[in-house]
């Protein structure tokens, strides 16, 4: 992408792809944020009783999974209600691959489950987004639920996959003759997994591919127009957010123990839009604290009100989406710095003096 598209999408709608500047004398406050969760994670353990290591472990992972689902939703505008098939597809492969071939390697366990959901993405996007007519926020919606839906029945009703059941009992992950057991060091290996996951998008979505999708989710006919496979730019970041789902799967199977229905379908498909809604959409921190969010209340609310706390979440995350569509982050990061700021280095030097 050269300079000359750079400049004509910046001044080409400022309302809707406002740059993110950062005015002289103010601390943008996004890596405030950053930096305090990535400092409260990383002392977390020493503080907390076994068993809630093993819970924020689990928030972790999820946090994997709600990140990918806000690439594809707040960078790309593809409404996916899919990121449950790649996630529970990919756990359920490890789990056979540990169940049937006694293969527990980290270094295959992982890299497959990311494959799985690589190439499982990468199938469906095929059939969803590279057809000759550009397909319409519902239809992807739709079709994604419905794969969700159809991998859930197929779950429960066949017997090799344990039915309503699952599969119980997963062997543990290994390295070598070291066993990945639940507790602190699992805990840190998904800490580095999500910090890994996290730069990682962070430096995609503030790239010059980054702006495409922006431009993309903003106003497609207009990146169509400069010359744009917006499809196939499309396709790519739907890929790449399955894998990091299946990633996801790969990881909290082995954590558990264990897989069931529920994580190929419509529940788990809905829960990470709920998170990313709830922390933030379009700003990947917000996906994490939708997480941290969500999780800590249930577990406090079910702990204290066994017989309504599901009504009283709901109330939660209904007013806050109601009064904040943007999200919790919304309340203390500017707009244009949760955009991002994708002017030419260039030019922002300029802006500086």
């Amino acid at each position: 992408m050269d300079d000359t598209v750079v400049a004509a999408l910046s001044t080409a709608e400022p309302a809707a792809i406002p740059r993110a500047k950062t005015t002289a004398g103010r601390r943008p406050v996004l890596p405030i944020i950053e930096l305090s969760l990535l400092v409260i994670f990383a002392v977390l353990p020493l503080f907390l009783a076994d068993y809630l290591t093993v819970f924020f472990t689990r928030v972790l992972i999820l946090s994997v999974l709600a990140i990918s689902f806000d690439l594809v939703w707040g960078y790309a505008g593809i409404l996916s209600f899919g990121q449950a098939l790649f996630y529970g597809t990919a756990a359920y492969s490890v789990a056979l691959m540990a169940r049937d071939l006694g293969i527990t390697e980290i270094f295959i366990v992982l890299p497959a489950a990311l494959l799985i959901g690589l190439v499982l993405s990468y199938l469906i996007a095929c059939f969803l987004l590279l057809g000759r007519r550009q397909p319409s926020v519902i239809f992807v919606a739709l079709g994604t639920l419905t794969g969700a839906y159809a991998a859930d029945r197929l779950a429960r009703g066949w017997y090799y996959l344990g039915g309503q059941n699952g599969i119980p009992s997963i062997p543990p992950m290994t390295l070598g003759s070291y066993t990945f057991d639940e507790g602190p060091v699992y805990y840190y290996f998904a800490f580095a997994t999500l910090i890994v996951v996290y730069v990682g998008c962070r430096f995609l979505v503030r790239s010059q591919f980054g702006l495409a999708l922006a431009g993309i989710r903003e106003q497609e006919a207009r990146i169509s127009f400069f010359g744009y496979r917006v499809q196939l730019i499309k396709t790519i970041i739907f890929s790449l957010a399955g894998s990091i789902a299946g990633l996801a799967g790969g990881l909290y199977a082995f954590h558990e123990g264990f897989v069931w229905p529920n994580m190929l379908g419509v529940i788990v498909s809905t829960q990470v839009v709920l998170y990313t809604l709830f922390g933030g959409v379009g700003t990947l921190i917000g996906a994490v604290i939708g997480v941290i969010g969500i999780e800590v209340l249930s577990y406090i609310l079910a702990d204290n009100y066994q017989e309504i706390w599901p009504i009283i979440l709901g109330a939660l995350l209904l007013t806050v989406i109601l009064l904040r569509p943007s999200g919790l982050v919304s309340l203390v990061v500017p707009e244009r710095e949760r955009i991002g700021n994708f002017e030419p280095r260039r030019r922002r030097r300029a802006v500086g003096h």
